[in-house]
C-alpha cells in the first residue's frame, strides 16, 4: 500500500478464528528502542500470540542477536506475502515482513533516509489488516520529526489511521492498571495535541457527542463492557464554578452529556477534574473523558508508567501503542537497558480486545 492509497474497507476482512490472533508488530523509529521492545515483547507473549514484526529484517535478526540469541525470527518478503499469504511459523519462531531501511542505522542517532520506511510499515500493517493477515495493529513509538524531513506531512500514529481508513472522528484512550490487583483505568480525551489556548473553542456539543459515542461502542465491542459507566471532567477549575470560572461546562459540557444519557449512554458529570481521580469515584467508573491532553494523562502516566498502553478508538480496526517515546539516549547506550513492559501490555491489551470483537461478532450474528 502506497502513501496516499484510497479506498480502505470500513469493514476489515475477518481474520481467521484461532486460538493465538495475529498481531502487526510495527517496529518504529529504528533508531530508538522499537526495534528491541518489539522483538522481546513477541517472543515474551509468542505463547499468547503470534506477533508478526514490520520492519527491516537484516537489522531486526541483528538486533535479535543482541538481545538474546536464542531468539528465533523468520523473514519474508512483501511480495512472497501478497503471493501466498501469511504462513504459520507456529510459537518457535517469530515471523518478521521485511521493509528495508535506506541507511544503516546508528542507535540514537535519527537519519531522514529512513523516515518512509517507517512509514512503510504503517503501511504495510493496514493493508495486512484489510487482507485478513492481522487481527489487530501494535505500534512501537516513531519520531515524527524523521518522517517529516523525508518530505512527508506526519503528525503522528492516530491523525495517520484516521486518515488512511476514512474515519473521520477518532478518540486517543491511555489506559493501564496503577498496582496489581487493581481495576484499570482508563482516561480517554475529549482533544489532543492542541495548543491549550484553542482548547475551549474545541470543545463543542456536536464534538462531544461524537466522543461519547464513539466511547460507548468500543468499550463495547473492543473492550466487552456491556454497560459502560464513562466520569466527564469540566473544562475550568472547579468544573467553572456554576459560571463564575467559565461557562463551558452550562452551555456544552452539561447538554452534551444530557443528550447522551437520552441515547442511552452512561455518562456523568461534568466533575472537578482535581478530585475526579479518587478511588471512591473511580471505583464505579469504566472511563474517564478529560476536556484536554494535560488534564488526564499526568494522572494517568503516574499511575501506570511503564505499563500504560495508548488505543486509538473510533479505528475500524484494533490498533493499540505504548505509552512513551522513541528513548534514543537510552537506544544509544545499547541493548538491554529498554523496558518492554509498556509494549508487552500493548500487545496483551491488542489480545484481550480482539477476544471480545470476535465475542461481538458472534453475539451480534446471532
Amino acid at each position: 500500500m502506497q502513501h496516499g492509497q484510497e479506498g480502505f474497507s470500513r469493514t476489515p476482512v475477518a481474520a481467521p478464528q484461532a486460538a493465538r490472533p495475529t498481531l502487526a508488530l510495527t517496529v518504529g523509529e529504528p533508531a530508538g528502542i522499537g526495534p528491541e521492545i518489539s522483538i522481546r515483547a513477541a517472543w515474551a507473549l509468542r505463547e499468547q500470540a503470534n506477533c508478526v514484526l514490520v520492519g527491516d529484517a537484516a537489522f531486526l535478526a541483528l538486533t535479535a542477536s543482541l538481545i538474546d540469541p536464542t531468539i528465533r525470527l523468520a523473514a519474508l518478503s512483501i511480495q512472497a506475502l501478497r503471493n501466498g499469504g501469511l504462513p504459520h511459523f507456529g510459537k518457535e519462531r517469530i515471523a518478521v515482513i521485511d521493509v528495508p531501511l535506506a541507511a544503516h542505522v546508528v542507535p540514537g542517532v535519527l537519519d531522514a533516509e529512513n523516515g518512509r520506511a517507517v512509514l512503510a510499515t504503517l503501511d504495510l500493517a493496514l493493508e495486512g489488516i484489510q487482507a485478513g493477515w492481522f487481527d489487530a495493529i501494535v505500534t512501537a513509538p516513531l519520531q515524527k520529526s524523521t518522517i517529516n524531513q523525508a518530505g512527508v506531512a506526519f503528525s503522528g500514529h492516530t491523525e495517520y489511521l484516521a486518515e488512511k481508513t476514512g474515519t473521520p472522528r477518532v478518540v486517543m484512550m491511555l489506559a493501564g492498571q496503577p498496582g496489581a490487583g487493581q481495576p484499570c483505568l482508563r482516561v480517554a480525551l475529549a482533544t489532543t495535541h492542541l495548543p491549550l489556548r484553542a482548547v475551549p473553542d474545541a470543545i463543542t456539543r456536536e464534538g462531544l457527542a461524537q466522543v461519547l459515542d464513539i466511547l460507548q461502542a468500543d468499550l463495547r465491542g473492543k473492550f466487552g463492557i456491556a454497560h459502560p459507566r464513562i466520569l466527564v471532567a469540566g473544562l475550568n477549575p472547579h468544573a467553572g464554578e456554576n459560571g463564575y470560572l467559565g461557562r463551558e461546562e452550562i452551555e456544552v459540557i452539561a447538554p452534551s452529556l444530557a443528550a447522551a444519557r437520552a441515547r442511552g449512554i452512561d455518562a456523568r458529570g461534568p466533575y472537578p477534574a482535581d478530585t475526579l481521580f479518587q478511588p471512591k469515584y473511580l471505583q464505579d467508573a469504566d472511563c474517564v473523558l478529560a476536556m484536554y491532553h494535560d488534564q488526564g494523562l499526568p494522572v494517568l502516566k503516574h499511575a501506570t508508567f511503564g505499563r500504560g498502553i495508548n488505543v486509538t478508538l473510533g479505528l475500524p480496526l484494533i490498533r493499540t501503542s505504548v505509552d512513551h517515546g522513541t528513548a534514543l539516549d537510552l537506544a544509544a547506550q545499547g541493548p538491554g537497558l529498554a523496558d518492554c513492559g509498556s509494549m508487552e501490555e500493548a500487545v496483551r491489551a491488542a489480545v484481550g480486545m480482539v477476544a471480545a470483537s470476535r465475542t461481538e461478532s458472534v453475539q451480534g450474528s446471532n
